[in-house]
C-alpha cells in the first residue's frame, strides 16, 4: 500500500506542466544580430563585384579548377567542362585563400553553400542547381543564350548562323 499514493503522486506530478521563473527561459542571443549579420563591408562587397564582374562565367569554389578541394567544386567544373564553356570566358576563385570572400559570397548571394555560379554577374546557383539543370537542359540552354560557350571546331558559330538567315 505504500508504493500506490507514492505511485499516483508521480504521476500526479508528472502530468502538471512545469512553471519556472522567467530566469529559467533565457534564450542566449546570438553575438551579432540578424541586421548586424548581413552587412557586408564596402570592401569585401567591391571585391567580391569586381570578380563577378571579371568574366562572363565566374565560379566561386574551394581550391583551383585544376585542383578541387571538394567534390561539389569537382562536380561544377566536370558540369561546365562538359557543356563546353570557353576557359576565355571563365574564371574561378578559390574561397579557401580568403576567410572573408568565402563568408562574404555566401552574404552577397544569400546562398549558404559554396561553390557557387554566376553567369554574366547573374547569380545561377550552387552545385545542386548546376546539377539539375545540367540534366533538364537548361544549363546548355542558358550558356548557349549567353554566348559563352566555345566556338565548334570546324566552323565558326557566326558562320552557321548566318547561313541560316
Amino acid at each position: 500500500m505504500f508504493s500506490r499514493p507514492l505511485f499516483s503522486a508521480t504521476l500526479r506530478q508528472a502530468a502538471r506542466p512545469i512553471v519556472r521563473p522567467a530566469a529559467y527561459n533565457f534564450r542566449p542571443t546570438p553575438f551579432l544580430s540578424a541586421f548586424q549579420q548581413r552587412l557586408l563591408s564596402d570592401q569585401t562587397r567591391q571585391a567580391i563585384e569586381k570578380a563577378v564582374s571579371s568574366a562572363p562565367v565566374v565560379l566561386f569554389m574551394k581550391g583551383t579548377p585544376e585542383t578541387p578541394q571538394c567534390g561539389f567544386s569537382r562536380a561544377s567544373i566536370q558540369i561546365l567542362g562538359l557543356q563546353g564553356v570557353d576557359p576565355n570566358k571563365f574564371a574561378a576563385f578559390n574561397v579557401l585563400e580568403d576567410e572573408g570572400l568565402r563568408s562574404g559570397i555566401k552574404e552577397y548571394s544569400d546562398w549558404p553553400t559554396i561553390p557557387q555560379l554566376y553567369i554574366n554577374k547573374e547569380f545561377v546557383g550552387g552545385c545542386d542547381i548546376l546539377v539539375s539543370m545540367h540534366q533538364d537542359g537548361s544549363l546548355a540552354k542558358m550558356l548557349e543564350e549567353k554566348g559563352v560557350l566555345a566556338p565548334l571546331e570546324g566552323g565558326s558559330e557566326s558562320e552557321s548562323k548566318g547561313e541560316s538567315k
